[in-house]
């Protein structure tokens, strides 16, 4: 998956322009509780057809693609 395809995914979750998701942005700069981390992750477990096990606290758009990433391989 790419970052671009993340970005894309958090943004449209979020009803936003996915210029307004930055690799640097926070989740809560975008708004984002845990609630709606907890969605955008089955979001994404249907996406990559994985199940994804978050032990860490994952603040920004960034690390979360990095996690995608590590969880992918």
């Amino acid at each position: 998956m790419t970052l671009e395809k993340v970005r894309e995914m958090i943004a449209n979750h979020l009803g936003k322009d996915v210029e307004e998701v930055l690799v640097t942005s926070t989740f809560e700069e975008l708004g984002i509780d845990s609630l709606e981390i907890a969605e955008l992750v089955m979001d994404f477990e249907d996406e990559m057809e994985v199940e994804l096990v978050i032990e860490e606290p994952i603040l920004t758009v960034g690390a979360f693609y990095e996690f995608l990433e590590k969880q992918a391989k």
